[in-house]
């Protein structure tokens, strides 16, 4: 089959657009969606100068999300000097898993020539998942566990190396799949905080002053076409699952998400879109009107931002002790 747009043959079809794409206008159409995702949420503010750029700490796991993601954004702002791209990447102590995906990400900021930063579950907290999963003092997923973990290191060390964004490499099924799994469990509120925290335009979002502003500039980009664009690139993605990986809930709507994408493609671009709507009119709704939302104080203990005396990290940590 030929390219819809050349001669040259097609590498991928899209079923959702019916669109048949070669390498090369494969590899344009993700990057023109990443840089409209740039420029839609307002992520480079109208401010920002050589002389006072803005800082972007890019959650690099070094799998094939956030490789894909660093890649882009390098190759448009690597002759932006308002932009400054640090690679922020944390080792959980997963044996034999982690390892190689922290040599692919020193790999891509060696040959990107970006600032890259290495941290590790052992040295912030005295502890390492595999053993976390093997004591699972609450009787939870390892998920639970590292994703409390992973969200205090990304948060407590772009605020410390300056960041005005934070950026995750989240793609289209990813969201789609939080995007289901709010709706399905009513939790509205949660679905008005994920507007803030990293949906919505920069310029419509609540004032979070307490949390750096976060950002997904590949959500709008199905899996398997970031894994063809890493794949066609070349590019030293890690591309293995976790082996402590074991959400069952988020498994389920997984599948469901691929079966109905199988029988009606498009439906994941359709919930994405459709929630990013609700989401922000739940925002504006719990913003303006809610006044029973708990007050944000600082952890008796670390001293981060939390609803309690004590933050779920630490808390957390007190079991594993």
């Amino acid at each position: 089959m030929d390219c819809n747009r050349c001669d040259d043959e097609a590498v991928m079809h899209a079923a959702y657009s019916g669109a048949h794409l070669c390498e090369d206008h494969f590899r344009e159409s993700v990057e023109k969606r990443v840089r409209r995702r740039v420029r839609r949420d307002d992520l480079v503010p109208q401010d920002a100068t050589p002389d006072d750029p803005e800082t972007w700490v890019i959650g690099l796991s070094g799998g094939k999300d956030s490789v894909v993601l660093t890649q882009i954004l390098h190759d448009t702002f690597a002759e932006d000097p308002r932009i400054e791209l640090v690679g922020l990447t944390i080792h959980e102590g997963i044996e034999g898993y982690r390892d190689k995906s922290v040599d692919a990400c020193v790999e891509l900021t060696d040959d990107l020539e970006i600032r890259h930063e290495l941290v590790s579950y052992a040295e912030e907290f005295g502890v390492r998942m595999d053993d976390v999963v093997e004591d699972d003092p609450e009787n939870m997923a390892a998920c639970a566990y590292c994703g409390v973990f992973r969200r205090d290191i990304l948060e407590r060390y772009a605020d410390e190396y300056g960041a005005d964004l934070l950026l995750t490499g989240h793609n289209l099924d990813d969201e789609a799949q939080t995007a289901l799994m709010n709706f399905l469990e009513g939790d509205v509120a949660q679905i008005a905080k994920h507007f803030d925290a990293s949906l919505g335009p920069l310029s419509e979002r609540e004032d979070q002053d307490d949390f750096i502003p976060r950002a997904k500039p590949l959500r709008d980009v199905p899996e398997k076409e970031v894994a063809l664009y890493a794949h066609l690139n070349d590019l030293p993605a890690h591309i293995t699952e976790c082996p402590h990986a074991s959400e069952a809930y988020r498994g389920e709507i997984q599948q469901l998400l691929y079966d109905l994408e199988e029988n009606h493609p498009g439906t994941r671009h359709s919930i994405l879109s459709g929630y990013e709507e609700l989401a922000q009119m739940a925002a504006t709704e719990f913003n303006g009107d809610n006044e029973d939302g708990a007050d944000l104080q600082e952890c008796e203990q670390c001293g981060s931002m939390t609803t309690r005396n004590v933050c779920r990290k630490c808390s957390l940590l007190e079991t594993l002790v």
